[in-house]
């Protein structure tokens, strides 16, 4: 990517919106050089992608972050999860989304040879940190790069990073984001 800043690793982070990228950015930025990466095809509609973003964007030049965005491939999403919009929240279908999202920014920082990849995925509450981890891990193998495996809700993860994005007035979404969550 570019020269080591302060000798710490760069890290390529996916961030899903402004309120679950506050928490982690501040817990690993002590030991890395944080890019964040919003790549999020599964969020609908458009509206609701567009306002997570301009929260990150906000995030990013408050705190001078570098930011990656990703293409919306939503149609590469829903014909991927097509087959399972029937899942419960929390099921196949968000296996192969974290999937397709986890995979993306893989390449990505391998791309621009960023030491590490991880997601902020694991603050939520409503997602499953072993699943995330375990694809992390194997995307990472696969294409030989390093994941950072955590469960960022520990500790009160999801709590702190709540009080953080309430004195940043950030939106706060009521739904993970794909049109099947939204019922």
């Amino acid at each position: 990517m570019q020269e080591q800043l302060n000798s710490k690793p760069q890290f390529l982070l996916h961030v899903c919106c402004g309120t679950c990228s506050l928490y982690p950015y501040f817990l690993l930025k002590k030991d890395f050089n944080i890019t964040f990466f919003y790549y999020n095809p599964n969020i609908y509609p458009e509206e609701e992608y567009l306002k997570r973003l301009d929260d990150v964007r906000t995030i990013s030049k408050i705190y001078s972050i570098p930011l990656i965005t990703g293409k919306y491939e939503v149609k590469e999403w829903l014909n991927l999860t097509s087959g399972f919009k029937n899942e419960p929240e929390g099921g196949k279908r968000c296996d192969i989304c974290f999937n397709m999202r986890l995979k993306k920014t893989a390449a990505v920082a391998k791309k621009h040879r960023f030491d590490i990849f991880g997601t902020t995925l694991t603050i939520s509450p409503h997602k499953n940190q072993k699943i995330i981890n375990s694809l992390g891990a194997r995307i990472a193998a696969s294409i030989k790069i390093d994941f950072y495996y955590t469960d960022f809700k520990k500790k009160d993860g999801f709590k702190k990073t709540m009080e953080l994005s309430k004195k940043l007035n950030l939106y706060r979404q009521d739904y993970c984001g794909c049109i099947y969550s939204m019922r």
